[in-house]
Formats: C-alpha cells, structure tokens, sequence
C-alpha cells in the first residue's frame, strides 16, 4: 500500500469492529497486521511468515470479520483450522472480542469432548468456524453443515500442523471444501514441509514476512544455564521462583511425567500455586489451569509443548525451558510466550550435557548465539547419579553416530558370538546311535 497505515481507522474497518478494537486496549496495529490486512481486504491469497506473539491472528481475523458482517443462511462462510484444541481456543476468543458489536455466529470444534454439542451448533446456524483438522472432519461428515458456501480459509501455525503429521488430513478436508475461494497460510517458519503445503492450496500469493523465519521477539532476554543434572535443574528452578521478579511463569519440560513430578514439587515448595497442562490432563482441566493463570490465581505453569503454542497470556515474566525442546522450531514458540505485545519478557533454558547438541542446532536456526550464564552460588549443584550419567553419555553417543556413521562409541553394540560358539553350546542328539 502506498499509503502509510498508523491507526486501525486507516483500515477502513467498519465502526462494529474499530469500537471492539478500541474497547479491547489496540492502540495501534503491529507490523504484521499493516502488512496483511490489506491484502486479506483485497481478497489476495496470502503466505504470512511471523513469530508467535506479533498479533497475527488479528491480522486474519479482522478483516475476515469485515467481510461476515452479519448472519447470514445456515452453514459456514469462513474456517480457521488450527493444529491444537487450546489454539482453537485462543482464536475463538479472538474472534468473538473483535465481534462484539457485530451479529455473528461463531462456533469451535476440537477433540476432548463428545461431538454432540458441537454438532448441535453447526446445526443451529454458524458463520465462522474455528476447528481442529480431524474435528472439523468429524463434525462435517455428520451432515452438521455444508462447505459450498464457504469463502475464506486460514491455516494457523502451519508448521505446527505439519510436526503433528496432519498433511494427509489436511489433503482430505481441501477435497471437500470449494476450489474456488480466498486461502490464507501463517507459519512461524517456512520448512520443506509447510512449502510443499502451501503449493497445494494458494494460488498466487503475496508473501508477508516481517522477521527472518524463526527469529525471536526482540523484547525477549534469553538466558541459558549449563546444568549437569535433573536434580541441579529442580533446585535452579527452585532458586528462580523464590525471586520476585518472577511472577508469572511458564515452565516447559518435554514429557508429561516430567510434567507432573514438577507439578508435584512445585505444589508443595511453591508460594503462590501451580498448576500442570498436557495431553492427559481433560479438557475442563486444562481451561482452568489456563484461567486460573490468565487471571494471576496461579504464578507457575507447568506444561509440555502441547501449549506453546496455544496460550495467549500477557505479562507472563518468565518462560523456563527446564528441557531443551528436540523439536527446535518448538523453542521460538515457548518462549514467545512473554515479551507479548511489546512487553519484555526472559526465557532462561536448562541444558544438560547431552542438551548441549540440540542448542547448537537451535542457535543455527534463530541465528544467535544464547548468552550463558552462571549458576548462582547459593544453588547446590549436585552430583550425577550414575544411571543418568549413563543416559546422558548414550544421548551424546547417538548423537555423536548421526553426525558421524563410522563412530563407534562407548556404547557401541557388542559383536555377536560366532557361529562357532553357538554350534558349540548346541546339545547333543540323544538316543541315536553312531552309524558305522
């Protein structure tokens, strides 16, 4: 555009939607919003390249709601697909903020409960549809709705979807919606896999993309500790959360049982609650974890990666990376959840010996080095026990074998005992006698 977009008025948005705009505190639009909201306006199909927390899902949404303006008919005009149920979750909320003021009818679909109300929904009348792919697929193959009507389609944290295997899904739902239409792809990165992906269903797009891939906020301080051990890293983290400038944070770890003895020692040695999220938590559980964090009930969050990119939390002061995550695309999204909205933020990650690698491949990928820093003297560093010692020299072995074929290692698998050996501890034939 040649003229120069300050405020959102500069849009051409309609009142409905500016009155919502200034009501929910968005005193002006972030780069990735001046960028794409007139494309999406002048029905362009568009390929957004941004990190998490730049205000993208404002960017879609306001002027796919511009374009809805009111009710209309029984079955969709537009769909979001996004690949977790909490993303869906924060897009909906979203949404609906934006249309206050207009009448519209917004409905999500995701997995963790029964189809039926979701389906009673669609049925009832819908607009916009925000979903999950399988859901949405569930829900369609129901006969809840029809897609022909349907003009708009978004595809939100495509890379996620592709990490979470959902190619194939999404081939299937493009089959049933129409050819024809406006489609919008955003994507923290832009890997082999979400290239392909786009291939398939824009035509023709402009590029957005107001950072290189897989850069981070520059309102984020990140801050990596080289810590020997799983009980080291407990009383690091411990040391941290007592400080007062740690008031609302995130800890990310990569397994749910890790999760949950965190959870564990956090609940009895923490001033100011915790609660833990991951896949096996239910769906009502992990709501109110997240309010119950939104709200500042709680101070620590412990989650895996299910939630990195699903949470949209202001002023969250610090993310813990207490795992470093082997998916490294996956370390932009934890920690762009502070230095949200222009606010600072700082991301402080726990790396162990055998960690060391993956940090190395992430610093490839955001183009930094993380500045290293010391253990405070008054965190006891403990020693090593020797069965994770052991796990720790395996992991650096298999990484050592995937970088190098021919190195054998110290836990190289032993030779196999020779024919020769095996023929000998054969038992003898019983009761048949020698031929002469």
């Amino acid at each position: 555009m040649s003229k120069q977009v300050n405020t959102f008025e500069d849009f051409k948005l309609n009142r409905q939607l500016l009155n919502a705009i200034e009501e929910a505190g968005y005193e002006s639009p972030t780069p990735i919003q001046k960028k794409a909201i007139p494309l999406v306006t002048a029905g362009h199909d568009v390929l957004g390249i941004a990190q998490t927390g730049t205000g993208k899902t404002a960017a879609y949404l306001l002027p796919i709601l511009m374009k809805l303006k009111y009710a209309q008919g029984d079955d969709p005009r537009a769909v979001v697909l996004a690949p977790t149920r909490e993303l869906v979750l924060q897009i909906e909320e979203e949404a609906k903020k934006f249309s206050k003021y207009l009448d519209l009818r917004i409905v999500s679909f995701y997995g963790g409960l029964g189809p039926k109300t979701q389906i009673e929904l669609a049925e009832a009348g819908v607009d916009l549809i925000i979903s999950t792919p399988q859901r949405f697929m569930d829900i369609y193959r129901k006969e809840a709705f029809i897609t022909k009507h349907i003009k708009t389609m978004v595809m939100d944290e495509a890379d996620k979807m592709m990490d979470m295997g959902f190619f194939h899904q999404i081939l299937r739902l493009l089959e049933v919606l129409p050819q024809k239409k406006q489609n919008l792809l955003f994507s923290a990165t832009f890997p082999d896999n979400v290239q392909k992906l786009s291939e398939e269903f824009l035509e023709f797009p402009e590029r957005v993309e107001i950072a290189p891939q897989a850069s981070t906020a520059e309102t984020i301080s990140q801050e990596l500790y080289k810590v020997p051990n799983f009980k080291t890293k407990i009383n690091l983290l411990s040391y941290f959360l007592k400080q007062d400038e740690f008031n609302r944070v995130i800890v990310f770890v990569k397994t749910k049982k890790t999760a949950d003895n965190i959870f564990k020692y956090l609940e009895r040695t923490v001033e100011g609650g915790a609660r833990v999220i991951h896949a096996n938590k239910g769906q009502n559980s992990r709501i109110n974890a997240m309010n119950d964090f939104k709200e500042g009930n709680i101070k620590v969050l412990v989650s895996t990666d299910v939630t990195a990119r699903g949470m949209d939390i202001s002023m969250v002061s610090h993310v813990v990376n207490f795992d470093v995550p082997i998916i490294y695309e996956d370390y932009v999204h934890r920690i762009g959840r502070t230095g949200r909205a222009m606010q600072a933020g700082t991301a402080i990650t726990f790396e162990n010996p055998a960690e060391h690698y993956h940090i190395k491949k992430i610093e490839e990928i955001i183009r930094m080095t993380i500045p290293v820093k010391d253990i405070p003297a008054d965190v006891e560093v403990t020693d090593t026990p020797k069965e994770e010692n052991q796990q720790i020299l395996r992991a650096i072995d298999y990484q050592r074998k995937k970088e190098d074929p021919t190195y054998q290692g110290a836990f190289h698998d032993k030779k196999p005992k020779s024919e020769k050996k095996k023929a000998s501890k054969k038992k003898p034939n019983k009761g048949r006698s020698k031929k002469r």
